[in-house]
């Protein structure tokens, strides 16, 4: 069945750099859009970052020119780079993914269960 499993997240001061990994496990036929979304305490889950199916790269305004998604397709992995790091960034950061599994020949929408991101002094 796939699984997506973010890592990369933790502590880091302000101004500071992070890079999350978001891995889908085995048995994947293919992968069509990735995003990124992160969801603050008390707060709705918003997107970040996402590449559409027919390529190129889409950036909320908070994290433009500070963020960059990318993908690896033969390690089934996506990546977002995370620098000028700011206390609003704090959040739980999400990968998500249109995936078509060995098992069958539709895609579905997936969700990874999140890693934790937080910017302090």
């Amino acid at each position: 069945q796939v699984r997506l499993v973010e890592s990369g997240g933790g502590l880091v001061q302000p101004g500071g750099s992070l890079r999350l990994t978001c891995t889908a496990s085995v048995g994947i036929r293919n992968i069509y859009a990735v995003a990124w979304y992160r969801q603050a305490p008390g707060k709705q889950r918003e997107l970040v970052a996402s590449i559409p199916r027919g390529g190129g790269t889409n950036y909320a305004d908070a994290v433009m020119g500070r963020f960059t998604i990318s993908r690896d397709s033969a390690r089934n992995t996506v990546y977002l780079q995370m620098h000028s790091l700011k206390p609003e960034d704090t959040a739980v950061y999400i990968c998500n993914a249109d995936i078509t599994p060995t098992s069958g020949w539709h895609p579905a929408n997936y969700w990874g269960q999140g890693t934790q991101v937080t910017v302090s002094s």
